[in-house]
């Protein structure tokens, strides 16, 4: 395939090439569109820096939270079908979620719980605003030990299993009135399985794939491509991400991930995809020719659904105050010194193992950035990667 460049673009290779040459990153492979139109895609750097391979557009990655957009696209097709509604309590599909209890504020046991203000809506769990948690970054509170002793990230249990297993677990705030990123969105796969009568991964190859012709996206590898799976690297210090060094991380997730069939087919996190397969459902995500989804749901993705006050935040980071969460990701309410100017009403999302994505309808411009480098979600290079995009559009 033609590899389209575009020299205004420049800068933003000479950015990356010196994140992969101060051993920031492995590599990285982009695309960047001006309104559907590819205007400047390459790769640099190695995909297997032990094995001295290159990093070319046919790798695979591994999506990570990039899957999220998969389910959340899945999620709205739905809707535009009719089959469920934005603002369906959660338990009127999956009555195992519909009465829950709600930690009460400084709980230090899980009974010390009150019942929920209000059930979670099918907009509270695409918005991460349903009250779940993840147990995944917040080390030490009462939830991330109590996600960790029932294994709810275990990827040996279906979907059906997680949803059970979090029925029995108390909700971290009540539903609406935070923020907090969750396994909300393998809720919602399940609620794509208990809907369609399908596997997820089923669902996804029917609506998503198949109509754009993502040949590279999916739950497992053919043994036959395997080859293609670009290594993971972490960098040396979690604390210090501009600390330059990278440690290779094999068996990422688990041992075997990607190789075979497994009973969890996690919409939060489970897909490999490629360069050109992001590329493709951008393009699909962006007006101006055929699209995944409604030109209305399009623009619904992009509105902040979060109450007034609320904003979305992480432990290590605290509360991001630009930034609101939509239907699919995290919307721009306001840029911070760390985003480009002008991209208020964007939205963006990544992977914690370095592929993120961007799309900013104002500025007619969307993004996509592939690398391999794990804890990579809002690392500095991603934002220096935004600002040079727009700099040179």
């Amino acid at each position: 395939m033609t590899t389209i460049t575009d020299s205004r673009f420049d800068a933003v290779e000479a950015a990356m090439r010196r994140q992969v040459d101060g051993g920031l990153l492995a590599g990285a492979s982009w695309a960047i569109l001006r309104g559907r139109e590819v205007v400047d895609e390459r790769c640099i750097g190695m995909a297997d820096i032990e094995a001295g391979i290159p990093l070319r557009r046919d790798h695979l990655f591994r999506a990570f939270s990039n899957t999220k957009l998969f389910t959340s696209c899945a999620v709205l097709a739905l809707v535009e079908d009719g089959r469920i509604g934005l603002d369906d309590p959660i338990g009127t599909h999956i009555p195992e979620l519909a009465s829950l209890q709600v930690l009460r504020p400084g709980a230090t046991r899980l009974d010390d719980t009150e019942p929920a203000r209000r059930p979670i809506t099918v907009r509270h769990l695409l918005s991460h605003s349903s009250g779940l948690s993840y147990g995944l970054l917040d080390p030490g509170t009462l939830l991330y030990r109590a996600y960790s002793e029932r294994r709810v990230l275990g990827d040996g249990r279906s979907l059906a299993e997680l949803v059970q297993t979090l029925a029995t677990l108390p909700l971290a705030y009540h539903p609406g009135e935070s923020w907090e990123y969750s396994i909300a969105i393998d809720v919602l796969g399940h609620l794509i399985e208990v809907t369609t009568g399908q596997r997820l991964g089923e669902y996804f190859q029917a609506r998503i794939l198949d109509p754009l012709g993502m040949r590279d996206t999916g739950f497992t590898i053919p043994e036959s491509e395997r080859s293609r799976l670009a290594a993971l690297y972490v960098g040396v210090d979690l604390l210090d991400p501009t600390k330059p060094g990278l440690r290779r991380m094999d068996d990422t997730p688990y041992p075997g991930a990607y190789t075979k069939p497994m009973p969890r087919q996690s919409g939060g996190g489970g897909l490999v995809s490629s360069l050109g397969d992001m590329t493709a459902l951008m393009r699909a995500l962006v007006p101006g020719g055929p699209t995944l989804l409604r030109p209305e749901t399009l623009e619904a993705m992009r509105i902040d659904q979060l109450a007034d006050g609320v904003c979305v935040g992480f432990p290590m980071t605290g509360p991001v105050r630009g930034k609101g969460h939509g239907l699919a990701g995290a919307v721009t309410r306001s840029p911070s010194p760390l985003d480009p100017a002008g991209s208020e009403g964007a939205m963006q999302w990544g992977g914690m193992a370095g592929t993120h994505w961007w799309i900013s309808p104002d500025q007619g411009l969307a993004a996509v950035l592939m690398t391999q480098r794990y804890m990579g979600f809002w690392n500095p290079y991603w934002f220096e990667f935004m600002k040079r995009v727009c700099a040179a559009a």
